[in-house]
């Protein structure tokens, strides 16, 4: 197994903080540092995101060429946020007080899209990359490191008999995995549209939101398998090179668009074909899985959710094989509605008998999970499902979060989610 690490974000702390730019040689992967560790390096860059203690970030910047520079990210009024130079060159603007989260965002210089050099926690969504940036709080006490034990990410192959070669997954094992002789339940999750195998690693925090469940016994230790969904790619840019533009995803995206679907044309999902993921899924995955890690046997041990476009693959595939789930969870789907390029949803097609008889439903689906962002123009197509579902006394848990179809409502999802499996 090869090892891979993905950054949280640059915590928000108390005081004005500073930002300059990087010297010649000196990439722009955020190379700079978190707050009161930077001044080891040469020469020292000062941290560039601070704030107070009701959420106000300050963003500084040196560039005495430059006749513009603004911040974007993905916060509320997030686009263009123009920053004011003084006398040495150095830019700065504050905000307004910001909700406690994980935001991302960049720096405009001339029009030009830069990463801010004084933070060295950058995450990759699709194909652009980002700096990322937490403001604490309660609320997102899941998403902050701490001195608790840590599980492990990891990059792992598998083969395919689809495309007939290895493909890429990552996997998360809990805290004492390696070494032991313990046996986990294990939970499949899929990414959304223009997304890969490390969307939930980077973007979602995973191996955060799971160490702070599980050390707080509010979830049961679990291996949690995050694969690529783009069926035609072994791993993530492995196949002809980059993928081409994908459109905006959710909040941050410079479309202004917050309800775009990426990975496709706007509104549109990119194609799947479900009889290749339950192939895929049930015929590659889960055996490897079960032949390489220490897993618990039957149906009751595994669980399939997915945000978006993998929302979709885990209603088609879970629903359809409850001979292998026990657990289905979707986040944000659009094959309800609201996206155009689905066919109308239809759970008796999916799973032909679901509904002739509820309470064997009900023993055999342990848990059915849906959630989706308040402000998503998913929202309204997702009650009406619900409603309908539970009109046939199917046991179902909805929840709805702040947000439109963005990454802060999927780690909220999984964080809801997580603690409910395997009981």
């Amino acid at each position: 197994m090869k090892l891979i690490k993905f950054a949280l974000g640059l915590t928000v702390l108390a005081g004005t903080v500073f930002a300059q730019q990087p010297t010649p040689g000196q990439a722009q992967q955020g190379r700079g540092g978190r707050a009161g560790e930077v001044g080891q390096l040469p020469p020292p860059p000062p941290p560039s995101a601070g704030g107070s203690q009701d959420g106000r970030v300050t963003f500084r910047l040196s560039a005495p060429k430059a006749t513009e520079v603004l911040v974007n990210g993905n916060w509320e009024n997030r686009r263009g946020i123009a920053m004011t130079r003084d006398a040495s060159g150095i830019w700065t603007v504050t905000t307004g007080p910001l909700t406690p989260e994980l935001w991302t965002y960049t720096f405009s210089v001339d029009g030009v899209s830069m990463l801010d050099p004084g933070n060295y926690n950058v995450v990759r969504d699709g194909t652009r990359y980002v700096n990322s940036l937490l403001v604490p709080g309660p609320a997102v006490a899941f998403l902050q490191t701490g001195k608790i034990p840590h599980g492990t990410v990891s990059a792992v192959w598998y083969p395919s008999t689809g495309l007939k070669t290895n493909r890429r997954m990552v996997v998360y094992t809990p805290p004492g995995y390696e070494g032991g002789k313990t046996r986990y339940p294990f939970l499949i999750l899929f990414h959304g549209g223009g997304g890969d195998e490390e969307a939930w690693s980077s973007m979602g925090s995973t191996n955060v939101i799971m160490d702070n469940l599980i050390s707080q016994g509010k979830a049961k230790p679990m291996i949690v398998v995050m694969p690529n969904a783009n069926w035609n790619e072994p791993a993530v840019l492995d196949v002809g090179g980059p993928r081409p533009p994908q459109p905006a995803r959710g909040a941050g995206a410079p479309s202004g668009q917050p309800g775009a679907a990426p990975g496709a044309a706007p509104g549109a999902p990119p194609a799947q074909n479900y009889d290749r993921a339950e192939t895929e899924i049930v015929g590659d995955i889960v055996p490897f899985v079960e032949r390489n890690y220490r897993v618990l046997p039957g149906r009751e041990n595994r669980a399939i959710a997915g945000l978006s476009m993998g929302g979709g693959i885990s209603i088609n595939v879970g629903l359809k094989r409850l001979d292998v789930f026990a657990t289905v969870a979707q986040f944000s789907s659009g094959m309800f509605g609201g996206v155009s390029g689905y066919t109308p949803f239809d759970i008796e097609k999916i799973s032909p008998g679901i509904y002739q008889d509820p309470a064997a439903t009900n023993k055999k689906l342990k848990l059915l999970f849906f959630s989706c962002g308040k402000d998503d123009p998913r929202m309204p197509f997702q009650t009406k499902v619900v409603e309908d579902v539970r009109a046939h006394k199917i046991n179902l848990t909805f929840n709805g979060y702040p947000g439109s179809h963005e990454w802060r409502v999927w780690r909220n999802s999984l964080a809801d989610l997580a603690p409910m499996l395997f009981r």
